[in-house]
């Protein structure tokens, strides 16, 4: 194997490695809540999964905003070391029916602020979670997210994603109650039942797609190294130096005898 096809080798390998690693940070890096579906009626147990997407700067906050037309009437979180967390309960706009019951008050804001050394670092994420219900009996609850770094900068996650699936650049975390999600997402739909403080599920469909994406990488890594080594193990090794070559007249002469 000559020396550039063993550089090409060489290379494809580190690209594959490269495509290992990138496709499940790309497939990951955005605010979301999981699951992105619940059954109306009962309390559901949601996590805020957020990645730090900068390169020189760490998350210190996350603020969720819920809705005021259709409401939750309860929201806790679960404590994270280092954090703080307030959860605001506000007069709604206009009184609403939940359960029988005339609701005027609700939770319309969660926000979550690190301590002081705190925060979520480059390439790292950290998971917000929380008990909401009664899951209104609506088709759908955005929930847009604002994410602040420690330089001061602040991205918003309050784009709606449209019924094809083809996310915006900073999609809303959204969760689905009566509406199908997106058509991007209903291959392993991952559904919560209505039954009080259900375990949240910690995988979603677009992880699943990335850690293919991840495995595949691995083995075009693979035999990309194998190429290379057999190129190396196989090249012809020269003589070594000092050893003799005997001569065509001395092996005659020794036949004769």
């Amino acid at each position: 194997m000559t020396k550039h096809t063993l550089a090409a080798a060489g290379a494809a390998a580190i690209a594959a490695v490269a495509l290992a690693i990138a496709a499940p940070l790309t497939a990951s890096a955005h605010v979301r809540v999981d699951p992105d579906q619940a059954a109306p009626g009962g309390y559901s147990v949601l996590t805020f999964r957020v990645p730090t997407e900068s390169a020189t700067a760490g998350t210190v906050g996350l603020e969720v905003d819920f809705p005021t037309a259709t409401p939750f009437t309860s929201v806790s979180y679960q404590p994270i070391p280092g954090w703080k967390a307030t959860v605001t309960t506000s007069k709604l706009p206009k009184p609403v029916k939940i359960s029988g019951a005339t609701v005027t008050e609700a939770p319309t804001k969660i926000v979550w602020t690190a301590g002081p050394g705190v925060q979520i670092a480059p390439g790292q994420f950290q998971q917000f979670v929380i008990s909401a219900g009664i899951v209104p009996d609506t088709g759908k609850i955005v929930m847009p997210a604002i994410q602040t770094y420690s330089d001061g900068s602040v991205v918003k996650w309050d784009q709606p994603t449209p019924a094809s699936g083809e996310e915006p650049e900073h999609p809303a975390p959204t969760l689905y109650v009566k509406d199908a999600p997106p058509a991007a997402s209903t291959t392993t739909p991952t559904v919560v039942s209505s039954t009080p403080a259900p375990a949240a599920s910690s995988a979603s469909p677009t992880d699943g797609a990335a850690l293919g994406l991840g495995v595949a990488g691995l083995v075009l890594a693979a035999i990309a190294l194998i190429v290379a080594v057999l190129g190396i193990t196989r090249r012809p090794r020269p003589a070594a130096a000092g050893t003799p070559h005997p001569s065509p007249s001395a092996s005659s002469t020794e036949g004769g005898a």
